[in-house]
């Protein structure tokens, strides 16, 4: 039965808001304006906090549903004057929502948007909470007494001619014969005169009791069609409810189009782009369409070959009322094979010894180029000559094109010959959402047979998939144990459709002995956006082993977490920010293009029947969007010229474009199947190189067209050069500056992640879960991103233990700290004359900032303007930064070392290699743990200093602090602070080589060492 799409707006309360009738309250309520459609809630009379729970229904129309995503929803909330001594009904702040953060039902959840105003003098605050989601109802069929509305019609239209001019009655015998001519004319003539009469009608009424003005007859449709909403309009005409005809609609603007492109991008297979970052690769085009009049009964081939160098076959016809293949083939015009100047095109029948049925010969020099947006090359009949079907026809189109033909990302490939994943694909990652169980307490225990005078010890276990959680143990003598609200967060994708698992186990001595068991559907459990709490529940525990009246309970809260951002890579690496759920998510800031044109000098990565090949294809990923280029086929220098676009929401953002080579086998050539490509998946794709770009590097609408080294690390050979990758990227910002600035001034991650932070380690096991859903999700696409690709692209083994991280890291350190030792350095040497001029000038600088201290701030700023701008001629000016194997200490590592970083967790190592790492591992941490020995000791001794652990230290420093203050409290600061300047600054002549004072004191001060054992 058919369904219609409609726009559910849930609005539930408001807090907060101002008052407005004169008497510290207001009566607020709500008007909601999308798609042309106006609703309207009831006023809630007298209150700052007011409840609707109202749900406003607006139509949406297939016309709409194509370009959804750029629409706006406006809602408004005022006062009511009917309430108060207002003359009007005053603002009480508004909102405006994009259509991109609609769900559908199922998904929504309670948000609360921060009213803003309407005007810029208005004092608005407040938060009004809504539930906005699409849904599909049925659509009601017409009522059956549409059936007998002709006459009603004829009769309205009698008495409508009878007020404006009265006849005078006619006979009895008359009346039956005007009837009959009524009825005798057409159906139509009488919807006219009811047409006119339309417009007197009144006002009709919609759901929310609003009334709806009728469309006035003179007033131009194309115009009244441009409503208050940026939506497509929807017309309503006076007593009719039925949608107004196509050409009433108003033409989609410019802000629909590009929401459109957002929207499409997740069905098309590549965006609609000019193609401009890459160059034009030129192709031979040939569409073999059917084929009539052939002398046989079986299903014959068609043969394409350029010069006869090299032929294609296709796939047996497809017998019908005709042979139909309905298949397209490209030939690179740069191959050598396709240089010459004749294309063949030939019928084959195969059941019968390969009988030759005809042929058609083309000159290449003749065939016409085809440029987009030109609309495709119509086929065309040609008569089969040279072989055994006389009269047979084949229906052929032949055009010059490139990659950017709509024909192209389906059309078997000169350059990716007979492989099953030739073809370009879009993947998009499965939508992951946290799962949140909060285990309360439980009740009735100790109901089953474990009764036992002595303290049970109980455990809950949750299993959701392959995640299983332990609660703590806990233990109880009546039954009754508490928790204390311990939170179980699982990983979960989209569509939910599994149980959420939960055992109840008593821990014995011998074994757990299972209690009961509890499942629990996900689609039943509710989802938040934010950090409230959601309403708890009883559950009760099934022992299917155990039939007892008291079963044990358990108290639960759960609930979807939308609000966190799940995180797939490492946070400073990651590619995107934004919550789950979609009410959440902000405009784009911008776009960004990537032109993948190819690799050179690619190694040999196999060797199959005894010749060295490559199968390489690239990978880019960016946000939940994942692109995969075509595989070209040995070839070590491959070309894909390909580009992709993607939504920008954080410039803060990174980028990720690997290169594999395939180890699928190929198979026979089928544009419409691919399902042979995972029968067969051979080796893992090994990887060739990755390579990563940050967005906020990139200046605004520039082109970056660099080649990039391809450099993997390897447990036998080390760092070693793969080859080399060209792209080119350009990201172009659409949003004002202020607004960019803003961006910036945000927390990078949602605002649950600083609302209810997650510890560090259980952070780490929440991504590896999900980089594994995530595999698992990519791995069932056709053709299949494989496991050792998507953990690749994710660095899904960045955490693992490296020597080579560690020393790496160690020297970052010591960059960072350069640059303070060197500004200490600078101070000992000002301090100790070695530059009188320098020194002289500091002291006057002294003296300026003491007696005039509002030139500090102002100093250090113009100071920092300075190193910047002096700088700013320094900066990189054509490549972007890429993987630096100086600062990965890649080039120096040992081999041992690599061993290890490559190794799993738990070793598969001999045991005397393990044992040599672990004395390694032990001298390392022996060093750690004096530095974190020195670092404490130091702190404790700061604490000591006012802790009278030694009396005497503390006795002195209390009464020197009481003399400093009567010092400070007499003589002016600005002299202290003079004489102090000086004093540090004093000529060597009147130093002492001995330490200070100060700091003779403080290491003299007592710490905890001496009490550690």
């Amino acid at each position: 039965m058919a369904t219609v799409r409609k726009l559910i707006v849930e609005v539930v309360d408001a807090h907060h808001l101002v008052p407005k009738d004169g008497h510290g309250s207001s009566s607020p309520y709500v008007v909601v304006d999308i798609y042309g459609q106006r609703r309207k809630t009831r006023t809630a009379v007298r209150g700052l906090n007011p409840v609707w729970n109202e749900k406003l229904s607006f139509n949406v129309h297939a016309h709409s549903q194509h370009h959804i995503f750029g629409d706006m929803l406006e809602l408004d909330v005022y006062h009511d004057k009917k309430y108060g001594a207002t003359r009007r009904n005053n603002s009480l702040g508004r909102i405006r929502l994009s259509s991109s953060q609609f769900v559908n039902k199922g998904e929504e959840a309670l948000v609360y948007y921060e009213l803003e105003k309407k005007h810029l003098l208005s004092m608005i605050q407040g938060e009004i909470g809504l539930k906005i989601y699409y849904v599909n109802e049925l659509a009601v069929p017409p009522p059956p007494e549409k059936e007998e509305a002709p006459p009603k019609k004829e009769t309205e239209t009698e008495t409508v001619e009878k007020v404006q001019e009265p006849p005078p009655p006619p006979p009895e015998g008359e009346k039956p014969k005007e009837e009959e001519k009524a009825q005798a004319e057409p159906p139509t003539d009488p919807t006219v005169p009811e047409r006119e009469a339309e417009p007197e009608q009144k006002p009709e009424q919609s759901e929310d009791g609003d009334q709806v003005n009728p469309l006035p007859a003179d007033v131009d449709l194309d115009v009244k069609a441009a409503s208050v909403s940026r939506s497509n309009s929807e017309i309503r005409f006076g007593g009719s409810n039925t949608p107004p005809p196509p050409a009433m609609r108003r033409s989609t603007s410019a802000g629909s189009f590009a929401a459109s492109e957002a929207s499409s991008e997740i069905s098309m297979l590549m965006e609609r782009s000019s193609f401009d970052l890459v160059e034009k690769m030129h192709y031979l085009f040939v569409h073999v369409v059917k084929a009539r009049y052939l002398p046989t009964n079986g299903n014959p081939v068609a043969k394409i070959a350029v010069s006869g160098q090299h032929e294609v076959t296709s796939r047996p016809a497809r017998k019908t009322t005709v042979f139909e293949w309905n298949q397209t083939f490209a030939f690179a015009r740069n191959a050598p094979d396709s240089t010459s100047s004749v294309l063949e095109v030939s019928v084959w029948d195969p059941p019968a010894s390969q009988a030759l049925l005809g042929g058609v010969c083309f000159d290449v020099n003749e065939i016409p180029v085809r440029d987009p947006p030109d609309s495709p090359l119509a086929p065309q009949w040609y008569r089969l000559e040279g072989g055994g079907a006389l009269h047979g026809d084949l229906m052929i189109a032949t055009w010059m094109g490139t990659q950017a033909d709509e024909s192209f990302p389906d059309a078997w490939k000169s350059d990716t010959f007979a492989n099953v994943n030739s073809r370009a694909k879009v993947y998009q990652s499965p939508k992951l959402w946290y799962l949140r169980a909060t285990l309360l307490e439980a009740q009735d225990l100790l109901s089953l047979p474990f009764n036992s005078p002595k303290e049970a010890c109980f455990q809950v276990k949750a299993k959701l998939g392959f995640q299983v959680l332990k609660s703590k143990t806990v233990l109880t003598r009546t039954g009754n144990v508490s928790w204390n609200t311990e939170d179980f967060i699982f990983v979960v994708t989209e569509p939910v459709s599994d149980h959420l698992e939960l055992t109840l186990e008593n821990r014995q001595s011998v074994a757990p002995a299972t209690m009961g068991v509890l499942r629990i559907p996900l689609h039943a459990i509710e989802r938040r956006v934010d950090d409230r709490i959601v309403q708890s529940r009883w559950f009760t525990f099934d022992n299917p082993n155990e039939k007892e009246e008291n079963k044990p309970r358990v108290h639960l809260r759960l609930c979807f977490d939308g609000g966190y951002h799940v995180m797939d890579e490492a946070v400073n690496l990651c590619s995107d920010y934004r919550p789950t759920a979609r009410q959440l998510w902000k405009a784009p800031v911008g776009t960004c293009e990537l032109g993948i044109i190819g690799c050179k000098n690619l190694v040999s990565m196999k060797t199959v029947n005894g010749k060295s090949s490559t199968n390489a294809y690239c990978v880019a990923k960016y946000g939940n969007k994942w692109v995969r280029t075509r595989t070209v086929s040995d070839s070590t220098e491959p070309k894909w010229n390909e580009q992709y676009t993607w939504k920008v929401y954080d410039p803060s953002t990174v980028l990720t474009v690997g290169v594999f080579d395939s180890w699928t086998v190929p198979f026979i050539i089928d544009n419409d199947n691919d399902k042979n490509s995972d029968q067969n998946p051979g080796e893992p794709d090994f990887r060739i190189g990755k390579v990563r770009v940050r967005i906020s590097t990139l200046q605004t609408g520039k082109v970056y067209r660099n080649t990039y080294p391809l450099l993997v690390l390897t447990p036998n050979a080390g760092l070693r050069k793969m080859g080399e990758i060209e792209i080119a990227i350009r990201f172009v910002c659409t949003t004002q500056r202020l607004d960019l600035l803003h961006v910036y001034l945000q927390p990078m991650l949602p605002l649950m992640h600083h609302i209810k932070p997650l510890g560090v380690v259980q952070q780490e096991a929440l991504r590896s879960t999900a980089v594994r859903m995530v595999a698992g999700h990519l791995a069932r696409a056709e053709p299949p991103l494989r496991k050792e690709v998507v953990f690749y692209m994710l660095d899904a083994d960045s955490h693992n233990f490296s020597m080579r991280k560690v020393r790496a890291n160690w020297y970052r350190i010591i960059n960072v700290v350069t640059g303070v030792i060197d500004i200490v350095r600078w101070v000992e040497d000002t301090r100790g004359w070695r530059n009188p001029t320098a020194t002289v000038l500091v002291h006057a600088l002294l003296v300026m900032l003491v007696w005039f201290p509002d030139l500090i701030i102002l100093t250090f700023c113009f100071y920092v303007f300075v190193v910047g701008a002096w700088n700013y001629r320094f900066r990189a000016r054509d490549l972007l930064p890429h993987f630096d194997p100086k600062i990965s200490m890649a080039e120096v590592v040992e081999r041992e070392e690599l061993d290890e970083e490559f190794d799993a967790a738990p070793s598969l190592r001999a045991s005397e290699v393990v044992r040599v790492r672990y004395e390694r591992l032990r001298t390392l941490g022996a060093r750690v743990q004096t530095v974190l020995g020195d670092l404490a000791t130091q702190g404790e001794r700061v604490q000591a200093v006012v802790t009278w652990r030694d009396p005497h230290a503390t006795g002195m420093f209390v009464f020197m602090c009481l003399v400093v203050a009567m010092v400070l409290y007499l003589v002016p600061s600005k002299m202290v602070a003079m004489a102090c300047g000086f004093y540090y600054l004093r000529h060597p002549v009147f130093r002492d080589r001995l330490p200070s004072p100060a700091l003779n004191f403080f290491r003299r001060l007592p710490s905890m060492s001496d009490r550690i054992m």
